[in-house]
Formats: C-alpha cells, sequence, structure tokens
C-alpha cells in the first residue's frame, strides 16, 4: 500500500516534506522531518508568510524492525542549504507499507525494512 492511503498520514505529503536527519539503531530506524501539512490534517495551522503550506516538525519511525538494508551513510548523501541556512537531506519519494515490510526510497537511500511497525509523530 502506498503511504498516501495509510489513516496516520491524513494531510500529510511526505513528497514535500524534507528529511533532517535520521537515526538507524538495533531495531529501530527513525526519520527526523520537516513535514509538510494540509488542511485535513488535525495538526495543519495557517501557513508562515513565506511558506505555501504549513511546516512542521515530525518523527517518521519504525519499531521493532528486524532488519535494515539500503540506507546511506549521512557522510555520502549530498544536502541541500536553504536560504535560511536549514540543511536537508530531500524528500521521501516513495514509502510503500507491506505486511510485515516497508520500502522507502529517497537520497538517503533505497531501503528496505523487514519486520516491525510505522509510527508517525507531529511535535506540535
Amino acid at each position: 500500500m502506498e503511504w498516501s492511503k495509510s489513516e496516520i498520514f491524513k494531510g500529510i505529503d511526505l513528497n514535500d516534506s524534507f528529511v533532517l536527519d535520521w537515526c538507524c539503531e538495533v531495531n529501530r530506524l527513525s526519520f527526523e522531518l520537516e513535514a509538510s501539512i494540509w488542511p485535513e490534517s488535525e495538526h495543519y495551522s495557517k501557513p508562515a508568510g513565506n511558506e505555501y503550506t504549513c511546516y512542521k516538525r515530525a518523527t517518521l519511525r519504525f519499531v521493532n524492525v528486524n532488519d535494515v538494508q539500503g540506507l546511506k551513510l549521512k557522510e555520502l548523501v549530498r544536502t541541500t542549504t536553504d536560504p535560511d541556512g536549514t540543511v536537508d537531506y530531500g524528500n521521501i519519494d516513495v514509502l510503500n507499507i507491506e505486511e510485515g515490510s516497508f520500502y522507502l526510497v529517497g537520497d538517503f537511500g533505497s531501503v528496505n525494512i523487514q519486520g516491525g511497525k510505522l509510527e508517525f509523530e507531529i511535535h506540535t
């Protein structure tokens, strides 16, 4: 299933969200995001003057995973620096949710995750 069909992403556009960081630990992978939030989301608020939608910090987590393959080391990924000086690692281009696995694609790699559970949290 494509991520956009999952209820936890209602009003969220991962393709327009920016990856700020990631961390892969034993049985856990997490991405820190600047999430693109739209009016359908309960977390939406009026965009800042220079933004076309609302952006808020968020965490995308895969917990209790059995295996992670294809994730690049941060130092091997090209960053983008915005006019305000913030640095990001691009967007999440693909997130497919299958029974027992996940598949993610972005500048951070083509990542296969076996097992675990997906969590998404907006920091308000």
